[in-house]
């Protein structure tokens, strides 16, 4: 399973959005944190601005819902075109009722846990989804550094993952940096998010470009 690299515009100049969405295009995915200072205490950008970066995004849109009542929001974003949308566990009322709904509209399911928000009990609902984010940072704000002790919940979802032979793409978000991912892909990740790491680089495309080679050359 090859490495896909989504960096975050969390890190990107708000007022040259188009900019700087397109200094990521070489990435597989953009990722755009949703964020309601309810369900985590910041405020970002909301559905009105996520259906105009869809319409400008040279890459697909891989959105992270990090608000309260995903069951009536979720479905919305993947309704103005996004590629992933992702809903916090912590949050949704009906999990897989939600998951079928994205899938219904066209759109990849994703699903995240925080830090302290164990695997096992989604392990049986696995197959419901397309993408299980493992939040390697408290959700809201960007900048944080890596925990080290999601790398054994890492490694426990990509086991269960195998077991059932399912095509589920791991994803991980917060503190991913060249320091950093290679732990994350031999844990068992595939899909990895970095905003300062990459917003932060001389080089955008080559650091996108270095951080898809280290996942890779350390793949699960």
């Amino acid at each position: 399973m090859s490495a896909l690299i989504s960096p975050s515009i969390l890190s990107a100049d708000f007022t040259n959005l188009e900019r700087d969405l397109g200094k990521i295009a070489s990435a597989d995915y953009a990722h755009v944190d949703v964020m309601d200072n309810h369900f985590v205490p910041n405020l970002t950008i909301g559905l009105p601005v996520v259906e105009r970066i869809q319409q400008v995004s040279p890459i697909p849109l891989d959105v992270h819902l990090m608000i309260d009542n995903p069951d009536l929001w979720a479905p919305q974003y993947a309704e103005v075109g996004a590629a992933s949308v992702t809903f916090h566990a912590e949050a949704a009322t009906a999990p897989i009722r939600l998951a079928r709904e994205l899938r219904r509209l066209g759109a990849r399911a994703g699903m995240a846990l925080r830090p302290a928000t164990p695997v096992e009990p989604f392990l049986d609902v696995l197959s419901e989804i397309d993408m299980l984010l493992i939040m390697t940072v408290e959700p809201g704000f960007g900048g944080q550094s890596f925990i080290e002790g999601m790398l054994p919940k890492i490694q426990r979802a990509r086991k269960a993952v195998g077991q059932q032979d399912l095509d589920l793409w791991i994803q991980v978000d917060g503190g991913i940096s060249s320091s950093t991912i290679s732990r994350a892909a031999e844990a068992g990740a595939n899909v990895f998010v970095a905003g300062s790491a990459v917003y932060g680089a001389d080089d955008i495309p080559a650091e996108i470009e270095a951080l898809r080679d280290l996942a890779n050359a350390h793949q699960h």
